[in-house]
């Protein structure tokens, strides 16, 4: 049974797609979802492919994700928690869901291909590599 739930999210288009998957889950009451956005630290970012969120370059502060992650939140049936970390994402995304044990992780593609894809890696690749639990990966459209 999945009873926690670990939402990757960034400031991309995809993650409204990420919300409305989470809602469509059929969840017992005492579920957990936790809500994630990782800023990348300046050591991770030299390496740091182009489908990966840019603190610097992101068009959101801090205090305007947090806001966005608290309006996501109200939308839950179930309880929520909120995590805002710095690092590289999908190390973070995995080691989140090692903390909280969660049954699932569900984070969003972007949707690089061929060349650009082996070039510039991709988060949600790594995730599914070395995660801990099943990932649901949403494409972005």
């Amino acid at each position: 049974m999945i009873k926690t739930i670990l939402v990757a999210l960034d400031d991309s288009e995809v993650t409204d797609q990420i919300i409305q998957t989470v809602q469509q889950f059929m969840l017992p009451k005492d579920s957990k979802i936790i809500l994630c956005h990782v800023f990348a630290t300046s050591e991770s970012e030299m390496e740091l492919p182009a489908d990966r969120p840019h603190p610097e370059s992101s068009t959101f502060s801090y205090s305007q994700i947090e806001r966005q992650l608290k309006g996501y939140q109200t939308q839950l049936a179930v309880e929520s928690d909120i995590e805002l970390v710095a690092g590289d994402p999908a190390q973070e995304i995995i080691r989140l869901a090692n903390i909280y044990k969660a049954d699932l992780i569900i984070t969003g593609s972007r949707g690089l291909t061929g060349v650009n894809r082996i070039v510039q890696g991709s988060v949600s690749s790594e995730v599914v590599e070395d995660a801990p639990c099943s990932v649901l990966v949403v494409k972005g459209t």
